[in-house]
């Protein structure tokens, strides 16, 4: 009887090694940074010295021409840095990869290329519905750098810019109270004879505690006030030194603002901001005094507060001068640009390292928490909830 002959060879029925892991290779990044069309938004993604650190690493830089200018860097110190510069808003748009600091708008979402990779800000609460529609038909992944979460679980992106809004509420407030701004007269500092000027913080957060931080170097007392004990405990221990805090009691909070000279909202909500100080509490306000409300952005704390700008940043409600502009980091646009760009640039570098942002979603769970796009399908919860839209866990088609 004849023997069957087998399909395979002696040396293919051999057990071999097991193949676990394939090296990353490198990959070489193509990045296209167009120029801020928002309202007022004068920040860039990436510094001259961040574009260096990137093409001196082999990626390539393409840069609408004056991207830069309202944060005070030149197209030519770009140049310098190696990027390419172009007049083309459609040759940069055309790039595997997009850096905004504001999501694109609708025009700018048709200059795409299909299959991009789009990093910026995703601003949920003022987006439409149509929006992401129209990036899945680009076929895009994108990344919402506002849920980017470092190792130890805090969003950078939003430390950051809420470290400058805090810090520059106060200077802010300075600025207005001089007497050449229409303001009640008084300085910051703790002259000696003369009363340091009364400062409340509504909001116990990175904003209230880099507020408190500014208004302490100023030589103010302070009074913070915030609902959770663990913040203010925190608070108090990031600080290093006793500062006046309390919970939201009525009266404590009516007695600290009807003597205060400046007020700092800083309370942050779900959706939207607390109202916590309502119209005839801002009446009993000291004529001359100074609300400024940086949770405006979410709504506002204060209930006499109404969006302002760049352009017209204060109004006069009951004697009290309101500065109520949503985009404070804005208006310090070279600190803000290079808070940014200190953020991008290592996550950059660490794409390219492991061989895409395919790779670096499936090693990196803070990194794919920014995740909102992946190839067209959405992969945000929060976003198919609130425009009710059809998701996919990222889990699921990253693994």
């Amino acid at each position: 009887m004849q023997k069957p002959t087998s399909p395979f060879t002696r040396e293919q029925l051999l057990p071999k090694e097991e193949t676990l892991e394939i090296a990353k290779e490198k990959g070489a990044l193509f990045i296209g940074i167009p120029k801020e069309t928002s309202f007022q938004e004068k920040r860039v993604c990436l510094t001259p010295d961040a574009v260096s650190a990137l093409t001196s690493n082999g990626h390539r830089v393409l840069i609408e021409s004056g991207a830069g200018y309202n944060a005070c860097f030149e197209d030519h110190e770009y140049s310098e840095a190696g990027a390419e510069i172009s007049k083309d808003k459609s040759k940069v748009f055309a790039c595997p990869v997009i850096l905004k600091v504001e999501p694109p708008t609708s025009e700018e979402i048709d200059l795409l290329s299909p299959k991009a990779l789009l990093i910026s800000a995703l601003q949920l609460k003022m987006q439409q519905k149509e929006y992401f529609k129209k990036l899945a038909t680009k076929q895009v992944s994108a990344l919402g750098f506002e849920f980017i979460k470092d190792q130890e679980g805090v969003f950078p992106a939003v430390r950051q810019l809420s470290e400058i809004a805090g810090s520059a509420s106060i200077l802010i407030a300075s600025e207005i109270m001089s007497i050449t701004n229409e303001g009640n007269g008084l300085m910051f500092g703790n002259i000696s004879g003369v009363p340091p000027t009364e400062v409340v913080i509504i909001g116990a957060g990175i904003v209230g505690e880099f507020a408190t931080r500014a208004a302490i170097g100023l030589g103010a007392n302070v009074r913070v006030f915030d609902n959770s004990i663990t913040k203010l405990r925190a608070l108090q221990a990031n600080i290093g030194r006793t500062v006046y805090t309390s919970t939201m009691q009525p009266k404590n909070l009516q007695k600290a603002l009807m003597r205060c000279d400046v007020a700092i909202g800083a309370a942050k909500g779900n959706n939207r901001a607390p109202i916590l100080v309502n119209e005839a509490l801002v009446e009993q306000m000291k004529s001359g005094s100074v609300i400024i409300d940086v949770s405006i952005d979410m709504g506002g704390c204060f209930e006499t507060s109404e969006v302002t700008s760049h352009d017209k940043p204060t109004f006069v409600k009951h004697d009290v001068i309101h500065y109520c502009v949503p985009n404070i980091p804005a208006r310090y646009a070279r600190t803000s640009s290079v808070s940014i760009s200190n953020i991008f640039t290592p996550y950059l570098l660490k794409i390219a390292e492991d061989g895409g942002i395919e790779n670096s979603l499936r090693f990196d769970k803070g990194l794919k928490n920014g995740l909102y796009f992946y190839h067209g399908i959405l992969t945000n919860k929060s976003v198919a909830d609130w425009f009710d839209l059809d998701y996919s866990d990222a889990n699921l088609l990253i693994f």
